[in-house]
């Protein structure tokens, strides 16, 4: 997750709520908003965290005194760096902070928008701010935009256990429904997805099974998926022998200390489709004692087709010749390895999501590595053994009314890894040596080798593997309608629609259609015919980066197009119109020199403004652009 962790993921429930008449760049346009309402849920690393302690740092004139900033104060990072460690490190086995410090997630926006507030650390750890600016420039009101931050460092069942999170959550929905009258938006970015599945599987053991799906449609309208792992992320593995450096400037070996002493270094750890664990519910109903964990149980394509639907392996380890007895029975396939195992000899060992997932990697390793023995005990206990829900399992469709599964494509990202002992004491004891990239079809290693493999038909985020974003084309019914638009606002040229489209579950969708070398595309497969009352979408955004496309001026437009379409009453379609895009905002406005005006006429207006500097930032919407809107219905 090398991008995944150094950036800060994010998830939130955002709860935004517009006037029933709003008023946008000085235009009206009506639609009933006073029930329209949002939740956001913050991700991996994307929340403050702030100390609930007095620690004396020796040899620092910087103490941490309560409600000081620790996660993230770049200058204690680096001038007290011991201290700060004790604040931000977990026991690996309970997941109780240091008996010296201990941190909890700071609270309201203030706690999201900018990580580290600063002249130069602010727009560096920026994370919503642009969004906000959005909901502001829309009308939002600024009591209707909720954050509910979490301790991002621990596993979902210790985040229900020590600070009661998803029962907050549950009266976080309810409160905005009595508030306004109506369901909300989830907008999820990165593992918040994750936090936001667990908590639709906890709701299910809190209600009346017969009132759960009544519960959702009360009070979740949309859920925006941005950014998904839904089958992890192969950063993940390589944090868990490298680190990750978050981007501070702090050594390998202790960032790999700290990442693996969190219970939710696992959560995004990547696993195959084809495999299922047992029931979760049987553990509620049964009498006998729980013996083992849960066990995946995988289908014929799990071992008919290689790398567990991933495009190659994801470990290939060399470990020390040791005689066979050091490793346990573990399976025929790891047997075999061993077997051939010369004195003296590094073996090279491979591992697939399943493996990787079910523990075989890590127990492989164990007597190499003293990290392995916490990562199996985590593994077991508060992922397999979780009593809700095993999160290391694939995404069924949640039953939502209406989902919008949102990603980047297109973009070299790591798929596979190399690595050999280093020769260093732990925790620097593995060196990477190698990496698989994913790109434009192919994979290819750091050096530029082309390998063999299963690349799929495009590349993932930087962050997440392609084969991972889009599993939840698996949500979309056998008749899908595909449209592909430039990101850029259009005048209509340039749009591909392909309808009812042959949608073979469990396969990938490849659109037939045409593309401009120059150009980004934003691909979008609609079905709203499958499921009675529901609708699905998947968006595919061209070279948008996993941490930047919260931020993307792109994906804030089809958001806020999609959302104005789906309240108003005149809507004469299922899902907006992608026929044209315009200018929404000021910023969306230029100056076209060749023409001597500014460009979008039929959008934007020359008014100069006292502190204008230049031409285009004279070009504005014009005041009856909110009309415009109903171009959109």
């Amino acid at each position: 997750m090398k991008s995944d962790l150094k950036f800060i993921a994010v998830v939130f429930v955002i709860v935004g709520v517009l006037d029933r008449t709003s008023v946008v760049n000085g235009g009206q346009f009506k639609g009933d908003y006073s029930k329209l309402s949002g939740i956001i849920i913050p991700g991996f690393a994307s929340t403050q965290l702030r100390a609930w302690s007095i620690l004396d740092c020796p040899y620092s004139p910087l103490d941490f005194n309560p409600l000081d900033l620790v996660w993230l104060d770049t200058t204690k990072c680096l001038s007290a760096m011991n201290c700060w460690l004790k604040c931000m490190m977990l026991d690996p086995y309970n997941q109780t902070d240091h008996p010296e410090c201990k941190s909890r997630p700071d609270s309201g926006l203030s706690a999201i928008t900018e990580l580290d507030p600063g002249y130069i650390t602010g727009p560096l750890s920026s994370v919503w701010k642009e969004w906000i600016k959005w909901c502001i420039e829309f009308g939002i009101e600024a009591n209707a935009i909720l954050a509910v931050p979490y301790d991002w460092r621990l596993s979902p069942s210790k985040l229900e256990e020590r600070d009661l999170y998803f029962h907050k959550l549950k009266l976080t929905f309810e409160t905005a429904l009595k508030h306004r009258g109506g369901p909300s938006i989830v907008f999820a970015h990165s593992l918040g997805n994750n936090v936001f599945r667990y908590f639709l599987e906890w709701l299910k053991l809190e209600i009346a099974p017969k009132k759960y799906i009544q519960w959702l449609d009360d009070h979740i309208h949309a859920y925006f998926a941005v950014g998904s792992p839904l089958l992890g992320s192969v950063q993940t593995v390589e944090a868990t022998l490298s680190g990750s450096t978050f981007g501070l400037p702090v050594p390998e070996g202790t960032a790999r200390l700290m990442f693996n002493s969190f219970g939710s270094s696992l959560w995004m750890t990547p696993f195959s489709e084809y495999c299922q664990s047992e029931n979760v519910y049987s553990k509620h109903f049964s009498t006998g004692r729980k013996k083992k964990h849960n066990i995946y149980h995988c289908d014929d394509l799990e071992y008919r087709l290689n790398y567990s639907g991933f495009p190659t392996n994801i470990i290939n380890i060399e470990i020390p010749s040791v005689v066979a007895e050091a490793y346990p029975s573990f399976g025929d396939e790891l047997q075999a390895n061993l077997s051939n195992m010369e004195c003296g000899v590094p073996t090279q060992l491979s591992f697939n999501a399943r493996e990787i997932a079910d523990g075989t990697f890590f127990k492989a390793i164990e007597d190499y590595d003293p990290d392995s023995k916490r990562l199996l005990y985590q593994l077991d206990k508060l992922y397999h053994g979780d009593p809700v829900l095993n999160p290391l399992t694939p995404w069924e469709r949640p039953p939502l009314k209406n989902i919008f599964c949102i990603y980047g494509v297109d973009s070299r990202t790591e798929v596979g890894y190399y690595f050999a002992p280093s020769g260093k004491p732990y925790p620097d004891n593995w060196i990477m040596t190698d990496v698989v990239y994913e790109f434009e079809g192919s994979l290819y290693t750091r050096s530029g080798n082309l390998i063999e493999g299963n690349p799929g038909a495009a590349s993932g985020d930087e962050t997440v593997p392609y084969n991972s974003l889009s599993y939840c084309k698996n949500w979309l019914g056998p008749k899908v309608n595909i449209t592909r638009t430039p990101q850029s606002e259009h005048d209509g040229e340039d749009v591909q629609v392909h309808s009812d489209v042959e949608h073979q579950i469990g396969a990938d969708i490849i659109p037939n259609m045409t593309r401009s070398p120059r150009v980004k595309y934003i691909t979008y497969y609609e079905d709203s015919e499958s499921l009675p009352g529901q609708r699905t979408a998947v968006w595919e955004i061209d070279k948008a980066n996993h941490r930047n496309i919260v931020r993307s001026p792109i994906l804030m437009r089809e958001l806020w197009l999609e959302m104005w379409h789906d309240i108003h009453p005149d809507k004469k379609s299922k899902f907006v119109t992608k026929a044209k895009r315009g200018p929404l905002r000021d910023e969306d406005c230029y100056w076209d020199y060749g023409k001597a005006r500014c460009a979008w006429a039929e959008y934007c207006e020359y008014r100069y403004v006292f502190g204008d500097v230049h031409l285009g930032q004279s070009c504005r919407v014009k005041s009856s652009s909110a009309d415009l809107l109903l171009k959109y219905v």
